[in-house]
């Protein structure tokens, strides 16, 4: 008679190559319902649409970054609305405060779900109440501003732009005047980027009416690539402000220079978060 250990050994020995050879090198029953669950999940999630993706930056092209500051407010519609029409991207840097009505929110979230043919970007809470000085040498306070901007708008990637300032913080180099250094500090190493402007479509400050006519801004932004008087070679960001185009005629102002520029094959329209050198 054999010991009892090695009966059982034996035993063991033998249900375990029963079960193999039912197996047969096939998955089980449970294996089965397993992966048939993980892959319910994962149909079931939704995909991000904010999921950031690259761009391959062709050094034969010329990049634009249209940008309009201060929404929402009255034009931000005529603008997002032209430039659908006209199948190129633009960056809307909006205002927290700005967005207090319902009517005023959508028009938030309107922008913000146009993506990626439009982007919505961090343009503060206060736009610092047009007090800039105070604003700026209270850094901490500042960088609030920005961090309550970003909540309360939703805002789906960390890119600013200072009131007031052109500032930059790409690839984590900092350059900006010493007025706003101190809060490019705090908010680089939150991990926010800081975006400023190359070319700016100035206005009336007192109508809010645009000034340079379309072929001069238009010439203003080919003589900046040309002779590299840029953040960064070969990309021009284009400052605007929505309510510039509230009114028909202006409207039809800003569309005249994006065709301008359209007509080059060098350039493409861009959102601003494909400028090279940010954080995601």
């Amino acid at each position: 008679m054999l010991p009892k250990r090695r009966f059982y050994s034996g035993v063991f020995l033998i249900l375990l190559l029963i079960t193999s050879c039912e197996n047969d090198g096939q998955p089980s029953k449970k294996d089965l319902a397993y992966k048939q669950n993980k892959l319910a999940q994962t149909k079931q999630q939704p995909k991000d649409p904010f999921a950031w993706k690259p761009i391959k930056c062709d050094t034969n092209k010329r990049y634009i970054y249209l940008t309009f500051d201060d929404g929402p407010q009255n034009g931000t519609t005529a603008c997002l609305e032209l430039v659908k029409k006209l199948n190129v991207k633009a960056t809307f840097f909006m205002v927290g405060s700005h967005a207090n009505s319902e009517n005023l929110a959508t028009l938030v979230r309107t922008i913000k779900h146009n993506y990626p043919q439009v982007l919505l970007a961090n343009h503060s809470t206060s736009h610092a109440n047009n007090k800039y000085k105070f604003f700026y040498h209270h850094p901490e306070m500042a960088a609030q501003d920005f961090y309550l901007a970003q909540k309360t708008l939703h805002v789906p990637y960390k890119i600013i732009r200072l009131p007031g300032n052109s500032a930059w913080v790409v690839d984590s180099v900092i350059r900006a005047s010493g007025l706003v250094k101190p809060v490019c500090q705090q908010l680089d190493s939150s991990g926010y980027s800081v975006i400023g402007w190359d070319v700016e479509w100035n206005f009336n400050h007192k109508t809010a009416y645009p000034l340079q006519r379309p072929y001069k801004i238009a010439e203003q932004v080919d003589t900046a690539l040309a002779k590299n008087h840029v953040h960064t070679k070969n990309h021009v960001v284009i400052l605007t402000h929505d309510r510039m185009f509230r009114k028909e005629n202006f409207t039809d102002s800003l569309a005249k220079f994006i065709n301008i520029l359209k007509k080059d094959p060098r350039n493409v329209f861009e959102t601003i978060d494909h400028y090279p050198g940010l954080k995601f």
